[in-house]
């Protein structure tokens, strides 16, 4: 076997569990299958399904699985291996042996899936499926299912969504210990960035330490890194610029361990051994607003109203500059703060560094009573609903002063009652700061994932000065 599992009856529990919530139909959970990259034989890393890695554990490429909710029958189809894949790969253990590490014991040729699926099509047997995002499968499925591309997902089950929601958002010990694995790593990978980064180097050049640490612990990449002076850019990639003296580093990344449980933190530190007086001011807002954050972590506290602390703390460390003025509950009311904070606070984590968002934000992160909020900055809260023992999410405050913003709503005299726009332009050239760490929800309270990093500002400059120094 090229790659773990956890034993045997943790996937038979999940299936277990979930054939009891559906009930009746046969639930099709797809595997992915490699994909060409830029011809054929070319492949992007393979990454399998979050959803199939969890109810069957099987990491490769070109299977699928049909569990029967009514008799419990459950197979697992795909291809054995041909002496010319064997050219090629190397002696592989068949799908059967595959399929009785996770308790399965039927399997079955990848082609018998369409022919089941379309008899039971005719036969009028209700087939429940997640929304599929690669391509390949969605054709898959439409053929199958006699149904167009487009339709694919809107004929996704909403049972089984909900279903596997309220299974995967709940880790187990298991569960728990290789996240705690991948955020180790993750800090490994942050480190080496405060320890590498050097002025005058490229942002590539930390980069690429960044992603040697990953693969140096047997781990990949849970998300492609951010390694940037402009980190008023939320999600930016580009990694070409040159690092110079008096700028800031965002460096945004995590691992995805050999059993894919992903890793997601965020360090901001300077380009040379100190912050900037303004840089620092800045900083303290941003790591008070985390800190206290954090301190609100517990079961039954909605994370919206842990993203609206965070909100109201950068007001009140942005009025104590000058920069906003008036009420910071009312500022907040009125969105202002999104001028500074323009994204939510976290998500959950776990097989997916943003985990399950292939289900649907509305199902993960909110329910039937509390919906995602349509105001700038609070619509990309990703999570809002009550946290409860067993979740995994991310804290990770920012303030980001983009200029195309500043002249979009100073020309619109947007919130010009909690806004400064003469001082705000003393910021223009400041870049971005965001802090962010991994936590699990106790039954009493939080427990941080993985170790902590240096955050305050006394801990960021000592292991520059450090360093800079060796």
């Amino acid at each position: 076997m090229q790659f773990r599992t956890f034993d045997t009856a943790v996937y038979i529990n999940r299936r277990t569990v979930l054939k009891d919530k559906i009930g009746s139909g046969l639930i099709l959970l797809m595997g992915n299958v490699e994909s060409s990259m830029n011809y054929k034989d070319n492949w992007y890393p393979f990454r399998q399904d979050s959803c199939f890695l969890y109810y069957f554990g099987l990491d490769t490429g070109g299977l699928a699985a049909v569990i029967d909710a009514d008799s419990g029958e459950e197979t697992i189809f795909g291809n054995e291996l041909t002496v010319e894949d064997i050219v090629w790969t190397g002696p592989l253990p068949s799908v059967s042996e595959m399929a009785s590490t996770v308790g399965v014991s039927k399997t079955a040729p990848f082609a018998d899936l369409g022919t089941l699926l379309k008899n039971a099509v005719a036969g009028k047997r209700k087939i429940h499926f997640i929304p599929p995002y690669r391509p390949e499968n969605k054709m898959m499925i439409a053929e199958w299912l006699n149904i167009s591309v487009n339709a694919v997902g809107e004929e996704a089950s909403v049972p089984l969504i909900k279903a596997i929601v309220g299974q995967r958002s709940y880790k187990e010990n298991c569960e728990i210990a290789e996240m705690d694995k991948a955020t180790l790593i993750s800090a490994d990978m942050h480190l080496a960035a405060m320890r590498y980064t050097r002025p005058g180097m490229k942002e590539y050049e930390v980069m690429a330490k960044v992603k040697e640490t990953a693969y140096a612990n047997n781990a990949s990449l849970s998300f492609h890194p951010i390694v940037t002076i402009h980190g008023e850019t939320l999600h930016n990639v580009y990694a070409g610029n040159t690092i110079r003296e008096g700028q800031m580093i965002l460096c945004d990344a995590g691992a995805a361990n050999d059993m894919n449980y992903a890793g997601d933190l965020t360090c901001t530190f300077p380009a040379g051994n100190k912050f900037t007086t303004k840089q620092k001011e800045v900083y303290e807002i941003v790591l008070h607003a985390h800190n206290t954050s954090v301190a609100m972590l517990k079961p039954g506290v909605l994370f919206k109203d842990v993203y609206l602390n965070a909100a109201q703390k950068i007001v009140e460390g942005m009025i104590s500059l000058g920069v906003m003025k008036g009420d910071p509950g009312e500022a907040v009311a009125a969105g202002a703060h999104a001028m500074f904070f323009q994204c939510g606070l976290g998500h959950m984590i776990g097989l997916d560094v943003h985990d399950m968002e292939d289900l649907g934000e509305p199902y993960v992160g909110y329910t039937t009573e509390l919906k995602k909020s349509t105001q700038f900055g609070m619509k990309s809260l990703r999570l809002g609903r009550a946290l409860e023992p067993g979740f995994t999410l991310t804290v990770e405050p920012g303030v980001y002063m983009i200029p195309q913003l500043m002249d979009k709503w100073k020309a619109e005299n947007k919130c010009t009652d909690y806004i400064n726009y003469a001082a705000l332009e003393t910021y223009r050239d400041f870049s971005g700061i965001r802090v962010e760490e991994d936590y699990l929800i106790t039954d009493v309270g939080y427990r941080l994932l993985g170790k902590k990093l240096p955050m305050t500002v006394n801990e960021v400059e000592k292991i520059r000065e450090e360093s800079l120094s060796s």
